[in-house]
């Protein structure tokens, strides 16, 4: 499904946990109705830090996510700081991913600064999934959880940034969060209402 040889080999053989992240992008700057605006990104990269603190997350850990501006990206900021072996699983080619998920956000030359720097800390570049007619974002939930899910759903701990919304359309964190129930995976929300 994707492109690329994707190396989930972790030291141990084995991952401890599988951490899988979805959640709201920062806002764009025109977006009517707030759902993750800029002045809480701080606060939120604080929450998913003390989340990944309590689950004693590092380096026999592996990680999920797109790495999207907002908080795929703190997610994978605060996995690099803890020394969780990171993937990113792009649903589109890189520079269509960067023009529809980074930059329309607040900030977003910044957001995709930030992006440059995880992805120069990956043991490999960000897999890219193949082409196909279906919605890419719908897709790419599925892929994400397919490899998350491959080592197993007692392992899986399902990281959210979510308002608890049915958000914008498919593929969004709402989808994964039934997808992840209906699989028996852990479910940790960070409600972004409450930042």
């Amino acid at each position: 499904m994707g492109r690329g040889a994707l190396d989930t080999t972790v030291s141990s053989g084995i991952p401890e946990r599988v951490l899988l992240f979805s959640g709201h992008m920062v806002d764009r700057p025109d977006r009517p109705q707030p759902r993750f605006p800029a002045d809480k990104v701080a606060v939120a990269a604080r929450r998913i830090a003390e989340l990944l603190a309590s689950l004693a997350s590092g380096p026999g850990d592996i990680a999920f996510t797109q790495g999207a501006a907002g908080g795929d990206l703190l997610f994978a900021e605060a996995c690099l700081a803890r020394g969780v072996d990171l993937h990113l699983l792009l649903p589109l080619p890189e520079k269509e991913f960067i023009a529809a998920s980074i930059l329309p956000s607040a900030d977003g030359a910044n957001w995709q600064q930030r992006y440059r720097s995880v992805c120069q800390r990956l043991h490999g570049p960000p897999a890219v999934l193949a082409a196909d007619d279906g919605n890419p974002y719908v897709r790419g939930n599925q892929w994400l959880l397919q490899h998350a899910l491959a080592w197993g759903a007692e392992r899986l701990h399902f990281i959210c940034l979510w308002d608890g919304s049915n958000g914008d359309g498919d593929g969004g964190t709402a989808d994964m969060i039934e997808e992840v129930r209906r699989r028996g995976g852990r479910i940790d929300w960070i409600d972004s209402r409450q930042l």
